[in-house]
């Protein structure tokens, strides 16, 4: 018998009571942690400021593993967990007066339970509170096209995307879709109308969410993650057809984003498909986040924005992507800048060490020359 039938099966399944759990949740809240991790045999931790910490308290059992996280699943998410090996899903826990979300991952590793689970924060921040550049607003104001925010896990890319759909939400009247897998931030309407949908909750998968989508009138969608071909056309569908759709991808830089793209078709569909990028993309964003060195900030974002001006577009057209970091590094009229100045930014802002810069920077030379005055994409003196 599985993990979860035998946990059903003692009684670890209580009915209209607090959950034990919470009391963990709480403490991430409590602690300002990003993030929680539950594993057997050791004790409950959390990452605040991008480091793991271990909460004061002896080390979890299988047995106490399994009462505290049976209770988290639906029916629905207990069948997912047990054909998949885990399973994704929203839980909220009151602290005090506010109700704060986490996304959940429940896995399953050695034979053991285990959980991941990602604080969201109750307030969506603006782009000032999160430091990202002030160019961020102008890709907010397309009416149709596609914007990518391209990162690793934990690098803040669902966090910009809220920050985005809260400054069209405040700037616009317009009707805001969103299918997310599971919802994070939970929008209050100001001018905008603001529908969320939750796959598996509200909509039993995300084809059928995108077939019911261009039914529903809207001017914005969020599609989520761009986890697969299937997901990616019809993502540009929608761009193509007049709607404006914000979506994710697991990629490096901006530039590396088009390659990322092309990886999940086959070879002979990559002409139409570049052609569909460089004529419906509005907008790469690339970011990576860095420990801050300013009191009371604990992370910062550094951010890459390839906006597509039509060297950009001319340059995925002919298949010279080796050339678009150029591009971006003098494109700073357009709104544009690399990694490298970003990095310059936030060191001259002492929002970051240049220990730090230099760790993370793609090409340490180049920063290492702004840093000391010398635009080297421009040959001269900054």
């Amino acid at each position: 018998m599985s993990i979860v039938a035998d946990a059903v099966k003692s009684g670890f399944m209580p009915i209209n009571t607090e959950l034990e759990v919470n009391k963990l949740f709480r403490a991430c809240v409590k602690y300002e942690a990003s993030d929680l991790h539950l594993k057997v045999g050791n004790p409950p931790m959390v990452r605040v400021g991008g480091t793991i910490r271990e909460l004061q308290r002896g080390p979890i059992s299988d047995e106490e593993m399994v009462s505290l996280l049976v209770p988290l699943m639906n029916d629905r998410n207990r069948k997912i967990f047990e054909r998949d090996g885990g399973a994704d899903f929203a839980h909220m826990v009151k602290v005090d007066d506010t109700t704060w979300r986490f996304r959940v991952n429940l896995l399953q590793q050695l034979g053991h339970m285990g959980l991941v689970a990602r604080r969201v924060n109750a307030h969506i921040p603006d782009f000032e509170g999160l430091y990202l550049p002030p160019t961020m607003k102008d890709l907010c104001t397309y009416d149709q096209g596609m914007i990518l925010l391209a990162g690793v896990t934990g690098s803040g890319k669902s966090t910009t995307i809220g920050s985005m759909l809260n400054w069209i939400n405040a700037n616009y009247r317009k009707h805001i879709l969103t299918l997310e897998d599971p919802i994070e931030f939970v929008f209050t309407e100001e001018k905008c109308l603001i529908n969320q949908r939750e796959i598996g909750f509200d909509v039993i998968d995300f084809e059928v969410g995108m077939k019911h989508a261009v039914r529903e009138d809207p001017d914005i969608i969020l599609v989520g993650e761009m986890r697969d071909k299937e997901t990616f056309m019809t993502a540009i569908h929608a761009a193509e057809t007049g709607h404006l759709v914000f979506g994710t991808i697991h990629a490096s830089s901006a530039p590396s984003t088009i390659g990322r793209i092309l990886d999940l078709f086959p070879q002979e569909m990559h002409p139409a498909l570049r052609s569909a990028i460089a004529f419906n993309m509005k907008g790469i964003v690339a970011q990576k986040l860095l420990k801050s060195i300013k009191p009371g900030v604990s992370r910062v974002p550094t951010v890459e924005i390839m906006n597509f001006t039509p060297m950009i577009r001319k340059l995925i057209l002919e298949e010279e992507d080796e050339k678009l970091g150029d591009a971006i590094r003098i494109g700073a009229e357009d709104g544009m800048q690399d990694f490298t100045q970003s990095l310059k930014g936030l060191v001259d802002k002492e929002l970051i060490d240049r220990e730090t810069a230099m760790e993370v920077a793609p090409n340490r030379e180049a920063l290492k020359m702004a840093l000391k005055g010398i635009d080297v994409s421009q040959g001269g003196i900054l």
